[in-house]
């Protein structure tokens, strides 16, 4: 089990060309897919829905009904689409950083993958803004006064490089420790102290940091969209 911090997986050609394959891209994929799967087996047991939930389908409208209480906590009543956009990204990043319990590098450690996720927030907040604010969207780059645009645009950047950069460092830190026990314990230690620093860091700081990075995006979002 490789747990070092190198990224690169696998070098290959093609027409000359040499193409890198990394740890994150393996892992990514496996996310995707194991997130595929989960949402296959909840498409196949909606048709088994009763109006008297119980078993899975208890599971399914919790989750539901939470996912919508939040969505109306911190987007606010006219926001609930943004929900199930949410949704996915929450589980994305879980199933991300649960990965690392299986022996793969999270790919929320890869500062290309939380960037991204950045990039949908810092999208959403300028498109959701534009259409409530109208003219009131460029206005809030000049106040309190014109000479303050520089610093509101540098404002603006700030919010999503500090979820892509809080996610990452979270991430890579606990897969550096981690991988750190690994390689420098004892043999007999290796059974007991990884699984205590998995525990933590992969499960909770884990399930934490989604969370996290799920409520500020949408904190950020209905900021952007009520500036008048």
């Amino acid at each position: 089990m490789d747990f070092s911090n190198k990224n690169i997986a696998v070098l290959f050609e093609i027409g000359g060309d040499t193409v890198y394959l990394t740890q994150t891209h393996i892992s990514t994929w496996v996310v995707m897919g194991a997130l595929i799967i989960f949402a296959i087996v909840v498409r196949m047991l909606l048709p088994r829905f009763r109006p008297v939930p119980g078993g899975a389908q208890n599971i399914v409208e919790t989750a539901v009904e939470m996912l919508s209480g939040f969505t109306k906590t911190n987007l606010g009543e006219h926001n609930d689409k943004y929900g199930g956009v949410y949704f996915s990204v929450f589980l994305f990043i879980l199933f991300s950083n649960l990965s690392g319990l299986f022996g793969f590098r999270p790919p929320t450690a890869d500062l290309a993958t939380t960037s991204t996720l950045a990039l949908i927030t810092l999208i959403l907040m300028h498109v959701e803004s534009a259409a409530t604010l109208r003219w009131g969207y460029f206005k809030s780059y000049i106040r309190p006064y014109p000479v303050f645009l520089p610093i509101n645009l540098i404002g603006e950047v700030s919010k999503p490089l500090s979820l892509a950069f809080r996610l990452f460092g979270n991430m890579l830190g606990a897969f550096i420790i981690i991988g750190l026990s690994y390689q420098m314990l004892p043999l007999l230690l290796r059974f007991l102290l990884p699984d205590v620093l998995h525990a933590f860091f992969d499960i909770f700081t884990g399930s934490l940091q989604a969370f996290i990075f799920t409520m500020l995006s949408m904190v950020f979002i209905r900021q952007k969209a009520s500036l008048a």
